[in-house]
């Protein structure tokens, strides 16, 4: 049962007997940085219910909107309310203040408790920095979905960027069924391979407060050691011309980018408000946005969030290959860059759905500007 600020008992009410009032709740969220609130409401109107919402950073002014475009009969505004609720929960939010996670019953969307360490966006400028400085290391950036494993004997737990546990290919759960320890591995997994860069507990014990060098000495270890289909090692390099190497290679691979990492740092969840310890840098550009609406021909109007409206960054055309997003869903583009005066993006391209962004995330700041004469001098 979904948590409710009031309680009312309801029979078939009919639309001209309105009940006298309305249902309403408050979800928080926190992870890192982020302090979010998502707040949803049955309310009366005229002879029926409307179901509102509204979100954003808490103590912030709040983007407001409506899942009822007319007054609904009660019972169906219920409905809305507690699938709207529902699937806020299952992505993290909770009904109590300090954004607590709140374990949910079912397998799929549980709160796991754990968090992985996002990484924070480096310009070209800052990778001629950390190319040569001998306190970073350098790996491959996959193109692929974050996820963490927990191996406890014979079960295998897969957890998203959020936390929230998830369904994962058979391959990489019976890969991770054959290591020979109990481990939690990080890293990302494309198509049915779980590419692996940090070993976060092995056993009964947290490495998390180890430095990074250590983690992946412990990680290639156990690689080494056990047997594991379909879980790979991430390439690494370390000294000042391997990293040099492998980033050109990377590049003329029409690879998505890299990531650097300091080596005597610890794990630290969440994501850092600027800088870090785990920076990443993309040969090219991508976002998350929301689909605005669908036009003639296979194409989508995509849309992000400045700081009051929802703003259009212009069409993406979907392959054949892909199904044709509903509106309202967050989905993942690559582009060249962003025109400045219209935020309109040059050469998208369709990645795919992304079921582990919230809208509220598909934000204005992601957009990468077409670089001008100004900004080069």
């Amino acid at each position: 049962m979904h948590p409710r600020t009031h309680t009312h008992t309801h029979t078939d009410t009919p639309t001209d007997s309105p009940t006298p009032a309305a249902d309403h709740i408050s979800l928080y969220y926190r992870q890192g940085s982020s302090d979010k609130v998502y707040q949803v409401s049955i309310a009366p109107k005229d002879q029926g219910f409307v179901v509102t919402y509204a979100f954003g950073r808490r103590g912030s002014t709040l983007h407001t909107g409506t899942k009822t475009t007319a007054p609904v009969r009660y019972d169906a505004a219920r409905v809305i309310f507690d699938k709207l609720v529902t699937e806020k929960m299952n992505k993290g939010y909770t009904p109590a203040d300090n954004g607590v996670p709140y374990q949910h019953s079912a397998k799929e969307g549980q709160v796991s408790g754990m968090l992985p360490q996002l990484l924070n966006p480096i310009e070209a400028h800052q990778v001629e920095q950390l190319l040569s400085n001998p306190d970073w290391c350098m790996q491959e950036k996959k193109d692929g979905r974050r996820l963490i494993i927990q191996k406890q004997g014979d079960t295998i737990t897969g957890i998203n960027r959020k936390g929230l546990i998830i369904d994962l290919p058979s391959s990489i759960v019976h890969g991770a069924q054959m290591m020979a320890n109990d481990c939690i591995l990080d890293g990302e997994c494309v198509g049915d391979i779980m590419f692996v860069f940090d070993l976060i507990g092995f056993e009964d014990l947290s490495l998390q407060a180890q430095p990074y060098q250590e983690r992946l000495s412990a990680l290639t270890r156990l690689l080494d050691y056990s047997k594991h289909p379909y879980i790979e090692l991430v390439e690494t390099a370390v000294e000042a011309k391997d990293k040099q190497q492998l980033f050109h290679r990377l590049q003329q691979e029409r690879k998505e980018g890299v990531v650097f990492k300091r080596l005597d740092a610890p794990y630290t969840p969440g994501r850092p408000n600027s800088g870090g310890t785990q920076l990443k840098h993309k040969f090219y550009a991508t976002l998350s946005a929301v689909v605005g609406s669908i036009n003639p021909q296979r194409s989508i109007e995509v849309r992000v969030l400045d700081d009051s409206a929802w703003i259009s960054i212009g069409n993406v055309t979907i392959p054949p290959n892909h199904p044709i997003p509903q509106q309202g869903t967050v989905i993942e583009v690559r582009y060249l860059y962003a025109y400045r005066e219209s935020n309109a993006l040059y050469q998208p391209v369709y990645l795919g759905p992304r079921t582990d962004i919230a809208p509220e995330d598909c934000t204005q700041a992601q957009l990468k500007y077409k670089a001008t004469e100004e900004d080069e001098s």
